[in-house]
């Protein structure tokens, strides 16, 4: 179980760092800064507009992926294993003498008497 608690973190902090390195990467609406990295240029690799499909679409699949591992650790967190029967695959009986969970013991109204002449020193 521990291995995988571990590689669900390590995937989701690779697909966090791939949100962030994306989103820093796409421009906005009116930036021309992107132009510096050859966005505007038609002839890249993904065409005129296909660089922003390209980017958003990633992000987006960065994301969901995100979203999954952060529910996959939730649902491990919480997960509790059930305590082992032992060798019999029974639990031990409780005792019938034992009071009930949050009953408390009759107390003693009087103290009990002692049989007469027991407490004389001899």
């Amino acid at each position: 179980m521990l291995y995988l608690k571990t590689l669900i973190i390590v995937v989701q902090l690779l697909s966090a760092l791939g949100v962030i390195g994306l989103v820093l990467l796409q421009h906005g609406k009116g930036a021309d800064m992107g132009a510096a990295f050859g966005s505007g240029a038609s002839g890249s690799l993904f065409g005129a507009t296909g660089s922003a499909n390209f980017l958003s679409r990633t992000t987006a699949v960065l994301a969901a992926i995100f979203f999954i591992t952060t529910l996959a650790l939730t649902y491990l967190g919480s997960y509790k294993p059930q305590a082992s029967a032992g060798v019999l695959g029974g639990a031990a009986p409780v005792p019938a003498s034992a009071p009930a969970a949050g009953a408390s013991a009759p107390a003693a109204s009087a103290p009990v008497a002692s049989a007469p002449g027991a407490d004389v020193p001899k």
